[in-house]
């Protein structure tokens, strides 16, 4: 099991950004369904995507459903203790 802060560094590893026809920039990481940031410059959209991604997890973490994606091997929960409705 990873570390959190691990995990989010994982996480970024994987995040893609693309450049929108009003120059600014987005950015997503695969498999962190609804996760998005945006920005005016690629590192603005970085640190509000690695913020969001701190939040998304938050969330999941306290109230979601699903378990969080592994990335490369890394997370940050013990799948065995995972409950199911």
């Amino acid at each position: 099991m990873a570390t959190y802060l691990e995990y989010l560094n994982a996480a970024m590893k994987k995040a893609q950004f693309e450049q929108m026809e009003n120059g600014d920039y987005f950015g997503s990481i695969p498999g962190f369904d609804g996760l998005w940031a945006s920005g005016h410059t690629r590192e603005e959209a970085a640190r509000d995507l690695y913020s969001a991604l701190d939040g998304w997890i938050d969330v999941h973490l306290k109230i979601g459903r699903h378990a969080l994606p592994t990335i490369d091997g890394a997370h940050v929960y013990d799948p065995s203790k995972l409950v199911e409705d």
